[in-house]
């Protein structure tokens, strides 16, 4: 596989979780450890078919249980703290600090060896996080405190995703097949605690079931197999740069659904957090 077609390949997760948000909402009131194992129950399904018909399932067996445990780990924590979050935040402001994870990227992997941050990566972070202050304030210098919680689990949920896409690159040898071992781990976790600590509430009529399913084949499913593909494949700084777009088109998404109400300060918060990844991007 070309390097330009695993690029492109990886490009395709990051139009599916323009999607992640409002598929959350609309699965609302699933608890998270729910929703998330119902959606990696699926994901994971899909991976193996996906294995058995092409390479086969016995590749799987030569995986260290190392990388399993990474992998697992990686999408149990994003996808559990990222769920929360939306339940106990709005939707367009939550999702936007969530999407925080392609600036920290850019400036995580300016601290791997053979790289070093420049005066390009500490100015985009703070755009960055600029653009997070005005959705937590909602551009009125207020802090919403009720909301403090759902933040603050969606800042956690970027800062996991992010170490998860960077670390990758040391595993880079193990087969995108891996990532269905990962999303069934994922969903055993989730289904155990789901029963241990949550109270069980199924999606609700045709919307809540095909939010779910929507989840499930892509944001929580396809999307992580493209992604490995173009992070191991592809060319990692593009990829970076392209998911950059994510924020834009996950807000435009919920607000043309009618989810979320068009700002000045949802504006000025997705175009400073945009504004910050490019830069830093671009110093790179």
């Amino acid at each position: 596989m070309t390097r330009s077609k695993a690029t492109a390949i990886g490009f395709i997760a990051v139009l599916l979780w323009a999607l992640l948000a409002l598929f959350t909402v609309g699965s609302a009131p699933t608890p998270p450890l729910l929703l998330n194992a119902i959606c990696f129950t699926i994901g994971g399904s899909l991976g193996l078919v996906w294995t058995a018909r092409t390479s086969g399932l016995a590749q799987l067996r030569e995986v260290s249980w190392k990388v399993y445990a990474f992998g697992s780990i990686g999408l149990f924590g994003y996808h559990a703290l990222y769920f929360s979050a939306l339940r106990l935040a709005p939707a367009a402001e939550a999702g936007l600090i969530a999407y925080l994870w392609p600036l920290m990227i850019v400036l995580f992997s300016g601290l791997l060896p053979g790289e070093r941050l420049r005066p390009g990566h500490l100015l985009g972070a703070l755009l960055g996080f600029a653009g997070a202050a005005a959705i937590i304030t909602g551009g009125s210098g207020g802090f919403q405190a009720e909301y403090a919680t759902g933040y603050a689990l969606a800042f956690l949920c970027a800062l996991t995703w992010s170490s998860y896409s960077v670390l990758s690159r040391l595993v880079g040898s193990a087969p995108t097949s891996s990532v269905a071992v990962f999303c069934l781990v994922t969903a055993v976790a989730s289904w155990g605690l789901h029963f241990a600590v949550e109270e069980t509430v199924w999606p609700q009529g045709a919307l809540g079931w095909a939010s779910t399913l929507g989840l499930g084949l892509g944001p929580v499913g396809l999307a992580f197999y493209v992604w490995d593909i173009g992070v191991k494949q592809g060319d990692i700084q593009m990829l970076g740069t392209s998911s950059y777009a994510a924020p834009l088109l996950s807000t435009l998404v919920l607000v043309l659904a009618g989810v979320a109400d068009p700002s000045w300060a949802l504006a000025l918060a997705a175009a400073l957090i945009t504004l910050g990844a490019v830069i830093a991007a671009k110093s790179s």
